[in-house]
């Protein structure tokens, strides 16, 4: 063989075996992922499912992934420190653990390293991602179109009770996800012939007054919109409204499983473990603005049997063949 075929069979080989010598390498580091919650946390149940789903794909916490888990506890104003603290912390890759505000810090906070965000409900609207089929920049993630769910709450609640004419509506001002939703609810109102009370609540110490303004408005039914503070809050919620009553409606399973009626919305598990799924192929090379925003594919309806009977109520069957899960 001639020195120029050796050369190009060298050659040859060398980027044959360049590639596996250089995912060996990758497969030898530990990576650190850098998460931002907005919850509580010893309330975050999403994170547990992430790590379950990222043991699924094979990672092994302390042996070839670790964790640098900072939480806001509900206080949204504590979420761009928390986000330029992961960032100084050099972490390999940053999930925002869950919603617009968490996902917003994060971006605002680093340009380079990649962020993967859950549960935002409008991204592109948000300014989050510049397109959903091409997000561009540093991050993509999964939406969970609550939006579009919205009116389907209101429906639901309707459904369940045919005369009821007002339904009070729980929000989070501090949360931008949140207007657009209820934009989309006073929409459904309409048509479903409802009038709609939003009260505003921005810490847990504001609960007890917010629960006083609701019964001075008798609504039908409670709505509880989908934010991290409601969310850790949903025990102490669902409790002050079966102590008058009051039938509730969550945007996600958080809601009926903390002793409320009902709950409709994106498949919460689903989506998290489609996010861990993004976080590895990120690990491995891909490029955050390369990797469409995903959509949920799964929603559920979650009822509470337990509560129908503390509150005196029947779940027609109507809605019932509908659920996804029935707590017992």
């Amino acid at each position: 063989m001639n020195n120029r075929r050796k050369l190009v069979v060298a050659l040859g080989a060398s980027a044959l075996t360049a590639p596996l010598y250089s995912f060996a390498q990758q497969q030898g580091k530990v990576w650190r992922i850098g998460v931002l919650s907005p919850f509580r946390s010893d309330n975050d149940q999403r994170f547990d499912a992430f790590k379950q789903q990222l043991r699924d794909l094979g990672y092994v916490e302390g042996k070839t992934v670790t964790f640098e888990y900072l939480s806001a506890n509900g206080k949204y104003d504590e979420l761009p420190a928390l986000a330029a603290e992961l960032v100084r912390r050099k972490v390999d890759i940053i999930l925002s653990n869950t919603g617009t505000p968490a996902a917003i810090a994060v971006k605002n906070a680093t340009r380079t390293i990649p962020v993967v965000f859950m549960g935002v409900a409008d991204p592109v609207g948000q300014g989050v991602v510049a397109g959903l089929a091409r997000p561009g920049g540093n991050i993509t993630g999964i939406t969970n179109q609550n939006r579009e769910t919205a009116g389907r709450s209101l429906a639901l609640l309707k459904e369940l009770v045919p005369s009821a004419k007002r339904v009070a509506i729980l929000s989070n001002p501090a949360n931008s996800a949140l207007p657009p939703i209820l934009s989309e609810m006073q929409a459904a109102a309409k048509t479903l012939h409802l009038e709609i009370a939003v009260v505003n609540v921005k810490a847990p110490a504001e609960l007890e007054g917010a629960f006083a303004q609701i019964l001075r408005d008798r609504p039908a039914g409670l709505v509880i919109l989908s934010d991290a503070m409601l969310n850790s809050e949903a025990a102490r919620i669902t409790t002050l409204a079966a102590k008058h009553k009051l039938p509730t409606m969550g945007g996600n399973g958080a809601i009926p499983e903390s002793g409320g009626l009902m709950s409709y919305g994106a498949n919460i598990l689903d989506y998290v473990r489609r996010a861990a799924i993004l976080v590895d192929k990120i690990l491995k090379g891909a490029k955050p603005a390369d990797l469409p925003v995903e959509q949920p594919t799964t929603f559920e309806l979650v009822i509470n049997m337990r509560t129908e009977k503390t509150l005196g109520l029947k779940v027609p069957n109507s809605i019932l063949v509908q659920a996804t899960k029935v707590i017992e």
